[in-house]
């Protein structure tokens, strides 16, 4: 660890809940000399730091910033509350973990914006930094604020916060823009000459540069740039090769408990499910897997370099790494040499899955976890989830029959085209679950069954078939929760079954945030002001605020959920190009309305268009 001085004195951190959030130097953090590099970034996840620590993203670019020579890469998390009041009252700026410097020092700020509660966090950043809120307002000397992350391919919320959004994955376009910045400052250039510069790259998005005009209804009339020679389209970026990119081998690993305590192994990007309700499904695609010799590679050098005692496999459908056996056997050989457990997310539940974690849960059999999304068969086609009864209650059994007594279910209501039956299907779904364990002779049995169900209120997103889709309002929602409920009462095997349901205002805001456009900035500096800040947390979420800040704006949130939108309306988001066509998101859409099942993408290609970027999936069978 460097003996650099803390930006915090004792007393303070004496002062503030776990401390160790706030004084960097954890293992395997980078140091460097300030005047040995040209270039310093911060990046900055906008939540507490045992969240933030636990993203995978992050630990890639931080890496990938140090192997250069010129640059130094350092990390900033939202303090929490205790020592945001500090900081405001003995005017402390904001600073990074490393150097324990200002990040108003920062040539770049990197904001990696993961989900739209975060959205406040983000002016808190910049706020304690010191550093203005509006993009317009900051002079030369400001750090240029870059956001990236799944919220970014809609950027248009947070436009008027951010100097430029880079839109896809980090891997490819850092290097020429820090060229262009350090090329830039040679030669005297301006803040808004580097900005207009990056403007050119691929995958950069810099609000400025754009104009958005509104029809008398409140729809979008144009969105176009302001100068000649910008981009109209702004197209994602991809690694095209995943098995050819940086990751980490030596992670970073904290003092203290964090969310995802463990070192994650990313075995390919991508899902070829198709999902209709999942904005990763469409914006990550095509898939693309990792070799089998680099993922052995990096999960030996990572357990070598931290000490970690959990190794997780990182992917949107871990079942559909063509080499998941391979990976998973070889795992378990080397972690038993070292006493690390496995943890294996995104399973389907088949007879290879239950076998794995037999192999890798021989003291304690935890909870299995299903995700049908909805409670019918009917249902499950809308969405495209591609997942019968038969397979869930098949798994189940497999899984009941193998020691296991305690399932967790995932389902989503308010999806589009709802019925009652629908809703009520999620609580008959849960006691067909608990049937299955009854169904073994008492004997065999391991213990009492407890089937867990959760529900989340479904939110539509940009680049999903279901990008069109009205919400449901906050009464509807709740009415379908209360259904869900008196319907597992009703279930002779209640006693087996519990439910729990989100709050149906947080997903009202997301909503919002989700589909907004340029007109939400001023809410979401509004709501700040109010003292709006960690939305994502039950405990501070403060609706009345928000409710407010629409009010004192003239924005009505039902502009943004529950109007159903034309197929042929602009969207605050048809700009960005992510691969998958418009067309190809309206023919899904119409598909889900006549629910009509779309093959994955190894049955069949559907011609969504992510074969533009010319890898992946989309090529496996053309060699």
């Amino acid at each position: 660890m460097s003996t650099h001085k803390l930006a915090l004195t004792e007393e303070i951190l004496l002062s503030v809940e776990k401390p160790a959030r706030y004084i960097g130097g954890e293992i395997n953090c980078v140091y460097k000399k300030k005047e040995e590099v040209q270039v310093r970034f911060a990046m900055c996840f906008p939540d507490v730091y045992e969240i933030g620590m636990s993203h995978l993203g992050i630990q890639i670019l931080y890496d990938m910033f140090n192997s250069r020579d010129d640059v130094w890469c350092e990390r900033v998390y939202s303090p929490w509350p205790d020592l945001d009041a500090i900081l405001r009252r003995e005017q402390i700026p904001l600073f990074a973990l490393e150097s324990q410097d200002p990040i108003r020092a920062f040539d770049f700020l990197g904001i990696t914006i993961q989900y739209e509660m975060c959205y406040t966090n983000i002016l808190q950043i910049l706020d304690l930094a010191q550093i203005p809120l509006l993009s317009k307002q900051r002079g030369e000397d400001d750090p240029i604020v870059i956001g990236g992350g799944p919220c970014a391919y809609n950027p248009e919320p947070l436009a008027p916060f951010f100097d430029l959004f880079y839109i896809g994955e980090g891997e490819t376009q850092y290097a020429p823009m820090i060229e262009l910045y350090k090329k830039n400052r040679a030669q005297g250039g301006s803040r808004r000459d580097f900005l207009r510069a990056c403007a050119t790259l691929s995958g950069i998005y810099v609000p400025s540069l754009y104009m958005t005009t509104y029809h008398d209804d409140g729809t979008i009339a144009a969105f176009s740039p302001m100068e000649e020679g910008i981009p109209a389209r702004i197209r994602k970026e991809i690694v095209p090769d995943v098995s050819k990119t940086c990751y980490p081998e030596k992670p970073l690993v904290p003092f203290m408990q964090v969310t995802q305590d463990r070192v994650v192994l990313e075995i390919q990007r991508g899902c070829i499910r198709g999902c209709r309700f999942c904005q990763a499904g469409q914006i990550y695609r095509p898939v693309r897997e990792r070799s089998l010799d680099f993922l052995k590679e990096k999960a030996i050098r990572m357990l070598d370099s931290t000490g970690c005692g959990e190794i997780s496999l990182s992917s949107l459908s871990s079942s559909d790494y063509s080499q998941l056996k391979e990976l998973v056997y070889f795992l378990i050989e080397e972690t038993k040499k070292r006493h690390v457990n496995i943890s294996l997310p995104s399973l389907r539940i088949d007879a290879f899955s239950l076998d794995v974690m037999n192999k890798i849960q021989d003291v304690k059999k935890s909870s299995l976890t299903f995700a049908p999304e909805a409670g019918t068969q009917r249902m499950r086609d809308v969405i495209n989830k591609g997942l019968t009864e038969e397979d869930i209650l098949r798994g189940a059994g497999q899984a009941f029959r193998g020691g296991w007594n305690k399932v967790k279910l995932y389902f989503m209501l308010g999806l589009p085209g709802e019925t009652n039956e629908d809703v009520t299907g999620i609580a008959e779904l849960a006691e067909r679950i608990a049937g299955e364990y009854y169904e073994i002779p008492k004997e065999e049995r391991n213990g009492k069954c407890q089937i867990t169900s959760s529900t989340s209120f479904f939110v539509p997103k940009p680049f999903t078939p279901f990008q069109w889709a009205p919400m449901n309002t906050a009464e509807e929602f709740l009415r379908k929760a209360y259904l869900v409920k008196d319907t597992m009462r009703a279930q002779k095997n209640q006693k087996s079954l519990r439910y729990h349901y989100h709050e149906a205002d947080v997903t009202i805001l997301e909503g919002v945030l989700a589909r907004g456009d340029r007109r939400i900035a001023p809410v979401i500096l509004r709501a700040y002001q109010k003292g709006c800040l960690f939305d994502s947390w039950n405990e501070y979420f403060d609706h009345q605020k928000w409710l407010e800040a629409f009010a004192q704006e003239g924005i009505s949130p039902d502009f943004y959920t529950t109007r159903e939108r034309s197929l042929d309306e602009i969207l605050p988001w048809d700009f960005i190009d992510c691969g998958v066509t418009k067309r190809f998101l309206k023919q899904e859409y119409e598909r889900a309305m006549a629910g009509i099942v779309t093959p994955n993408c190894r049955v069949r290609c559907s011609g969504c268009g992510a074969a533009v970027f010319g890898g992946g999936v989309c090529f496996e069978n053309t060699n």
